[in-house]
């Protein structure tokens, strides 16, 4: 008889083999029956890769639906990993790279060349390139060089790194760059890189018909930003461009790829995320025989619409008008500004900067208009500080009367010149106005009776009801802006001046250290004429989303509210309406069907070594019921008043010629 523990222990091990090999069986099904179809595309398989696909970015149009910026179909050259010649083929890599150049040149078509390198007429290789691209270039992932390497090691580098031989210097060179970009721009499978952009069909179909000389080369139809007209509103706009290697650091983690174009500036900066669009997906599949395939697994969405708030026409009148306005008074030296803002609820109608430049050719312009000394590029209205000159008045006039300092009846007496505490102060151009009380010093713009109302009031008074209007300080207007400053004891002694009893009495008739922005003068004018309530300026009136069609709309947004008497508002509206019917605009505005109120400014410069005077204009209307603001600033205008051309046509325009579009903006249907 045999021990039991022996019999248990063969029986254990029957039940493990029959357990085991069920489950062998069990799995077996699975792979071969079941799962089969699964399990032979695994075995097949060697790798998959994702490669995105760049979404067309979002349309930008204006308050009615006009387009202003679109997109266009193209052709991009692109360089494909998955059929390239292998990394350590550098040779056949060379030779394709070289035959695409040659055909490129044949075309004339640009391509990529980003490396800061060039040789000069001697025949001498130079640095060619901004500094950080040049450090780019030495840098330890691109030729690994140390900061003081030399053109010509850095050269020398770039052909032992890609071994580049049997070249002329010349062709070396031009290989050298496109190989240096696809470093450059981490050139992978899930990472085509593209060498030549917006090329033409004749180009495609040679690239399409030799697929052996031009190996790994493919053409890809990308979208490329297109302007209904290039010269309206390009500081509003603003451009794009490729993203750069620090940007493309912070952004990566939001979905963006090294290649992807970005918002530079503008509505198009100020707005990428929603204009920027959802990346497709391409899924490249290499099975075992090295068979490719490729499908469109993930389709890109469009960005999203942004729909402005100025008006195309408008716009282009404001600008047209601007010109021929700056053009007058100086063809050579003028420049300047308008703006105009809806009263009631923070929309900007239009922006208008002079001299200016056209979207279409800014970046092959790009060196020719940063060293022009106009500045075109520079947005007058947006970052442009003027001293505002007796544009001021208002507030000046707003502090005293709130506070009791001065009221409907109070007068001084001006005879065109007097001493404060020894020092000689002067009306414009010496004037003697005789008795003179809120509104009337408001029409003849008299600094005597704003001098004296400053003395009473104080500066900080002044400075209280300036803040409340927005002066010296951004709008909250989605693109760049500049602060401006106000004129104050703090701001005099935080930059290590000193505030003299004077200043105070400059400030109220808005020189001293005043210096503000043109959207900040149409800001608070706004806030006068719409008895004070400051919106927060913006050009974005809402934003589609191409997903679902749904519209978002801005709301307006107020940043502050003054509690205006009725009394202050009477005497302060009543003096901007005599300047429109009795001062110096008045032989332009007479002639306009709209009433309107407004005040004048100027504020003295030196151009080479003469004394000249910048114009201002700030303007409200319709005067019984404000609906639009308009401020303008021309540049050596001499006074306001010269301004008044450009206002009146904008509200001509808008009062007679913009009756569909007020009816819109009433009923609710505009985008």
């Amino acid at each position: 008889m045999k021990p039991r523990y022996k019999s248990a222990r063969s029986t254990i091990a029957v039940i493990l083999i029959v357990s085991v090999i069920a489950g062998f069986a069990v799995n077996l099904y699975k792979i071969q029956v079941r799962d089969n179809e699964y399990y032979i595309k695994q075995n097949n398989t060697v790798s998959k890769y994702i490669v995105p696909i760049e979404p067309a970015r979002g349309e930008i149009v204006d308050r009615n639906g006009n387009s202003l910026v679109t997109n266009r179909q193209g052709n991009s050259i692109i360089l494909n990993a998955v059929y390239f010649p292998n990394v350590k083929d550098n040779e056949q890599r060379n030779k394709i790279i070289y035959n695409l150049i040659k055909l490129f040149e044949a075309k004339g078509e640009e391509y990529a060349q980003n490396l800061p390198l060039k040789f000069d007429k001697n025949g001498h290789i130079r640095f060619d390139g901004e500094k950080q691209d040049i450090e780019t270039m030495k840098s330890a992932d691109m030729l690994n060089l140390q900061p003081y390497a030399t053109a010509k090691n850095c050269y020398d580098a770039v052909l032992e790194k890609y071994e580049i031989k049997g070249y002329d210097s010349e062709t070396a060179l031009k290989i050298g760059n496109i190989r240096y970009e696809l470093t450059r721009l981490l050139f992978s499978y899930e990472n085509p890189v593209t060498i030549a952009d917006d090329v033409s069909d004749e180009t495609v179909a040679r690239i399409k018909e030799d697929k052996t000389a031009y190996l790994g080369a493919d053409v890809q139809v990308v979208a490329y930003r297109e302007y209904v007209d290039s010269t309206i509103a390009p500081h509003i706009l603003g451009t794009v461009r490729k993203i750069n290697a620090e940007e493309y650091e912070e952004k990566k983690d939001k979905g963006y790829n090294i290649t992807d174009q970005i918002g530079e500036s503008g509505i198009e900066q100020a707005m990428e995320s929603e204009l920027k669009g959802t990346p497709g997906e391409l899924t490249i599949t290499v099975d075992k025989e090295g068979n490719i395939t490729e499908e469109v697994t993930k389709k890109p969405i469009q960005g999203n619409t942004v729909v402005l708030t100025i008006d195309r026409d408008l716009q282009v009148l404001a600008q047209n008008k601007l010109k021929a306005v700056c053009d007058k008074v100086d063809a050579f030296s003028s420049a300047g500004a308008v703006v105009v803002e809806d009263c009631n609820n923070g929309d900007l109608l239009a922006a208008a900067s002079y001299p200016t430049f056209d979207l279409k050719d800014y970046y092959d312009k790009y060196k020719q208009l940063s060293t022009n000394p106009r500045n075109p590029l520079w947005s007058r209205f947006a970052l442009g500080t003027y001293a505002p000159g007796s544009t001021f008045k208002p507030v000046t006039a707003c502090a005293a009367l709130e506070e009791g300092i001065i009221n409907s009846d109070t007068t001084h007496v001006c005879v065109g010149t007097k001493e404060f505490f020894g020092q000689p102060f002067k009306c414009l151009h010496g004037n003697a106005h005789g008795t003179e009380n809120v509104r009337l010093a408001l029409k003849d713009s008299c600094n005597m009776f704003f001098y004296n109302v400053a003395l009473d009031t104080g500066i900080n008074k002044i400075d209280e009801y300036a803040s409340a209007f927005g002066l010296g300080q951004k709008t909250g207007i989605e693109i760049a802006e500049a602060s401006g400053s106000l004129s104050s004891p703090e701001n005099r002694e935080n930059a290590g001046g000193i505030w003299r009893i004077g200043d105070t009495m400059l400030t109220a008739i808005g020189m001293s250290d005043n210096l503000f922005t043109p959207l900040q003068l149409t800001n608070y004018c706004s806030t006068i004429a719409n008895g004070g309530t400051r919106y927060e300026m913006h050009l974005v009136k809402s934003v589609i989303q191409a997903s679902t069609g749904i519209v978002n709309e801005k709301s307006k947004t107020v940043s502050d509210t003054i509690d205006l008497s009725k009394n202050t508002l009477n005497n302060v509206h009543s003096g901007m309406r005599l300047v429109a019917t009795s001062g110096g605009p008045s032989l332009i505005f007479d002639k306009l069907n709209t009433q309107v109120a407004c005040k004048t400014g100027t504020s003295e410069v030196i151009v080479n070594g003469v004394k000249r005077n910048n114009g201002f204009l700030i303007t409200y209307a319709p005067y019984k019921n404000p609906e639009i603001a308009v401020s303008s600033v021309v540049e050596l205008a001499g006074s306001g008043s010269e301004t008044a051309e450009i206002t009146a046509e904008i509200i001509n325009y808008w009062y007679q010629n913009n009756t569909d579009a007020k009816t819109n903006q009433k009923t609710g249907t505009l985008l």
